[in-house]
């Protein structure tokens, strides 16, 4: 299944204070992760500090992909997840630290043998997940759910990883928030 570019217009403000628009086209970064054939992110925004400074600065999307938000910041990104290959569910994990490593902390992946998934990863944020297009399957330590098309999920810092058992590309909206994990969650 073939999913459709993504066109992202920002606005601005021109000399006089009016609001313009600044851009209008696709997103300047999307990146196949090598680690994991048919993953793609399209990143979208972000914001580096809360409350986020507003001003006519360069796209914050530009440099290497990052797992995580900025520390106070927020990132927003389309993420295309192909079907899991019975390669990828028999040997992902060993490639799994490398993959988190090229996307932000390799402390991010908590896969290993007995993981129920070898995208087990946990995130010291909230995350709000929106079922683009196809469907996924949500797995956590203790349970999985089935999620669909225009189904929500918020991640509260959870360690969690997604399962696409279709036949098709499920495409996801995420909008990460830079969080701190309570006393009795750290781990």
């Amino acid at each position: 299944m073939s999913l459709p570019l993504i066109r992202r217009v920002v606005t601005g403000h021109d000399s006089a204070g009016k609001a313009i628009i600044a851009t209008d086209g696709a997103l300047p970064t999307v990146v196949e992760l090598a680690t994991i054939p048919g993953t793609i992110f399209h990143e979208v925004w972000q914001t580096a500090t809360t409350p986020a400074t507003i001003d006519n600065g360069a796209d914050p999307t530009a440099g290497p992909l990052q797992l995580p938000p900025p520390k106070l910041g927020t990132r927003i990104r389309f993420v295309d997840i192909p079907p899991d290959t019975e390669d990828f569910l028999k040997n992902g994990t060993e490639r799994m630290k490398e993959h988190f490593a090229r996307t932000g902390d390799a402390r991010h992946s908590t896969a290993d043998e007995n993981a129920p998934h070898p995208l087990m990863h946990r995130t010291e944020t909230i995350d709000y997940g929106i079922v683009i297009e196809g469907e996924i399957t949500l797995i956590v330590d203790k349970g999985e759910v089935a999620l669909k098309r225009g189904d929500v999920i918020i991640q509260r810092g959870t360690n969690h990883a997604w399962a696409n058992r279709t036949d098709k590309t499920c495409r996801m909206l995420f909008i990460l928030v830079d969080g701190t994990f309570s006393p009795e969650l750290q781990g």
